[in-house]
C-alpha cells in the first residue's frame, strides 16, 4: 500500500506539495470515486487513479532535465494566458515531466524538470535549503553595507531571509551585477530582497543549483542529467536536509 499523494507525485503527476493540492480540490478520484482526504492509501498494483479524468500509471522511466530557461516563458505545464511554456522547448522528450521549483516569467536560466516525484519534494523542501546561484542586474550600485544588510537577511512581506552570500561582480553606467546565494525558494525572492535595499533588478538569471551550472548551454536549450549526476544531486538533497 502508498499514500495517494506519494504515488501522483511517483507516477509523474507533480511534486507532492502540488499532489495535495490536487487531492484536497477534488480532482483526484480512485476506483471512480473522488478522494479529498490525503491521508488516503492506494494499491498502485489493484487501484485505478485519475486526475482530472485522466487516468494515471506509474512512470516507467524517470528522466532528468537541464534547461537554460528564456526570458518570456512560464515555468507551468499549463497556463491559461497561452504564453509559451519551459515544457514547450522539449522537443523530443516524450515523458511527462514538470519543473522542479519555478522561475519566474522574465527570469532566465538553470531550470530543473523530471518526472521524480520524490527528488522534486527532496529539491524543493524548506528544510532541505539546496543552494541556489543567481546573477542579478541592478538598477544603482549598491553600497557595501546595503549587501552586507541582505547577505545578513532581511524582513520580507512573508518574514525574514535566511542569510545568504551576496557580492559585487561588476558595475557600469547603468548599475551593477550581483552574485546572490540562497537556500530558500520563496516567490520572487531574489528580487524582492533587492528591491527591499532600494536596487531593483533589470535582468536575472539563475546560474547554479547545487553543483549543478548551465556550461554551455544556449537559452532554450536543455540535456539530460549523467546518471552520475542524478545520484550526486540525490545525495545532495538528502544531505542538506539532515543539517
Amino acid at each position: 500500500m502508498e499514500r495517494l499523494h506519494k504515488f501522483l507525485a511517483r507516477a509523474g503527476v507533480a511534486s507532492r506539495r502540488k499532489c495535495e493540492e490536487l487531492i484536497k480540490a477534488g480532482l483526484v478520484k480512485v476506483n471512480g470515486q473522488t478522494v479529498t482526504r490525503l491521508g488516503t492509501t492506494i494499491d498502485p498494483a489493484q487501484d485505478r487513479v485519475e486526475v482530472a479524468g485522466r487516468p494515471v500509471r506509474e512512470a516507467q522511466e524517470k528522466v532528468y532535465i537541464l534547461l537554460n530557461k528564456p526570458a518570456g516563458c512560464v515555468t507551468t505545464v499549463r497556463d491559461p494566458q497561452g504564453r509559451p511554456k519551459v515544457t514547450d522547448l522539449l522537443g523530443g522528450v516524450h515523458q511527462r515531466v514538470y519543473p522542479v521549483g519555478r522561475l519566474d516569467y522574465e527570469t532566465e536560466g538553470l531550470l530543473l524538470l523530471t518526472n521524480d516525484g520524490e527528488l522534486t519534494h527532496a529539491l524543493t523542501h524548506p528544510r532541505h535549503g539546496v543552494k541556489k546561484t543567481y546573477l542579478a542586474w541592478v538598477h544603482g550600485i549598491p553600497p557595501a553595507e546595503r549587501l552586507a544588510q541582505m547577505a545578513r537577511g532581511i524582513i520580507l512581506s512573508d518574514g525574514p531571509t535566511a542569510p545568504a552570500k551576496v557580492r559585487l561582480r561588476g558595475k557600469n553606467k547603468k548599475g551593477a551585477l550581483l552574485e546572490i546565494t540562497i537556500r530558500e525558494g520563496r516567490k520572487r525572492q531574489v528580487r524582492r530582497m533587492c528591491a527591499q535595499i532600494g536596487y531593483p533588478v533589470r535582468r536575472l538569471r539563475r546560474i547554479k543549483l547545487g553543483f549543478l551550472t548551465l556550461g554551455g548551454l544556449k537559452p532554450g536549450e536543455y540535456r539530460f542529467l549523467t546518471p552520475e549526476e542524478v545520484q550526486k544531486l540525490k545525495k545532495l538533497a538528502c544531505r542538506e536536509g539532515q543539517r
